[in-house]
């Protein structure tokens, strides 16, 4: 177990090299000047060139990148010689750092990922991500909650009574869940509910996750306002999850040692639940955290059609002011994500199904 979950790590780390290198060249080869972003357009060329300086801008696009690797790396290798101010160890950049070895001129420090700066608010982007992270995670993790349990209980029952009127309205049901696009479901659902319907839901389109109290200023968390974009944001995975579990299940159900499971005297309860689920549920699994992390990471309509100040929202933010540092940070961060939930995935096949073995 331990061997194999050392090399999923290490290629998730080869994969998120993989993910660094095209965000970086890619970003880098956009037209604009990330110098006059920081200063205005009428900036004067000194300054401008400061800037660049500082930023390592006015280096070759190779040694960028390195700088770029050095600062994400935990582990960073930094110029002790005065000259090299390029290079130089600068302590006051990280949240936290630490010399560990000294070679030659060269210092070898412990750190905390560095995602440099924003263009217009001159903060920390691992900070800015950091405030978005929060309510992102809650607005996915409470729509995949929300389609897991429906999607497997309604797949279930859709597998049990197959062919009855009951499993066509499912299969209906899955069919057109799967093919509504999610800008235009958030954009119905939020016309619907929160226009239309308003005075019945009491839900508002753009409302806050948190409201302050007018008279003792006490900050609570509004919980109603994550009813209508965690529902608009599940419909899909619903659809998948139960027509997964149906097919799955159905797959398993007909299986030799099911007929004698049935055969000893077991309950349909046992039989489905004890021996066909679980040995059913890998591709559900994989849905299921696929989606997870797509939500994450693909929310972006939703969370613009309701104001959710999450990653989405900073996302179309950033693109709008050309806020580099941030995009590039986002997406890097949303693909750590992506590989620490494919490495538990992974890892849970063989606690699930015993069947499946650790190579």
């Amino acid at each position: 177990m331990l061997t194999y979950i050392v090399r999923r790590i290490l290629y998730g780390l080869l994969v998120l090299w993989g993910v660094t290198t095209v965000v970086f060249f890619l970003f880098n080869i956009l037209p604009g000047d990330p110098a006059r972003m920081l200063l205005g357009q009428r900036a004067d060329v000194a300054s401008v060139e400061a800037i660049k300086k500082d930023l390592g801008l006015d280096k070759p696009v190779g040694i960028q990148y390195f700088n770029f690797l050095n600062d994400l790396s935990v582990i960073s290798f930094h110029s002790t010689n005065a000259d090299e101010s390029f290079w130089n160890y600068d302590e006051e950049k990280y949240t936290y750092s630490k010399k560990i070895l000294n070679i030659g001129n060269w210092a070898v420090v412990i750190k905390a990922p560095y995602l440099r700066k924003s263009y217009q608010s001159k903060r920390l982007v691992s900070s800015i991500i950091m405030e978005a992270f929060p309510k992102t995670m809650l607005l996915a993790g409470t729509s995949i909650l929300i389609a897991m349990i429906l999607g497997i209980g309604l797949g279930i029952l859709s597998a049990i009574y197959k062919d009855t009127l009951l499993d066509r309205f499912l299969l209906v049901f899955s069919s057109l869940g799967m093919s509504l696009p999610s800008f235009f479901a958030a954009i119905i659902i939020a016309w619907l509910f929160a226009f239309v319907l308003a005075d019945y839901t009491g839900l508002e389109m753009y409302g806050s996750l948190y409201s302050v109290d007018d008279y003792t200023g006490e900050v609570y968390l509004n919980l109603k306002n994550l009813i209508l974009p965690a529902i608009t944001l599940g419909i899909r995975p619903l659809a998948i999850i139960v027509s997964l579990t149906r097919s799955s299940l159905l797959e398993v159900l007909s299986q030799d040692y099911i007929r004698t499971a049935h055969a000893k005297g077991l309950s349909n309860f046992d039989v489905v639940v004890k021996h066909g689920l679980r040995n059913s549920l890998n591709p559900v699994i994989t849905a299921i955290s696929g989606w997870f992390a797509s939500l994450m990471a693909g929310a972006v309509f939703v969370e613009y059609v309701f104001d959710w100040k999450g990653i989405g929202v900073l996302i179309v933010d950033s693109l709008e002011k050309y806020d580099l540092p941030v995009i590039m940070g986002s997406v890097l961060f949303i693909s750590v994500m992506l590989i620490i939930i494919n490495i538990l995935v992974d890892i849970s096949y063989a606690l699930l199904d015993p069947r499946v073995k650790l190579a």
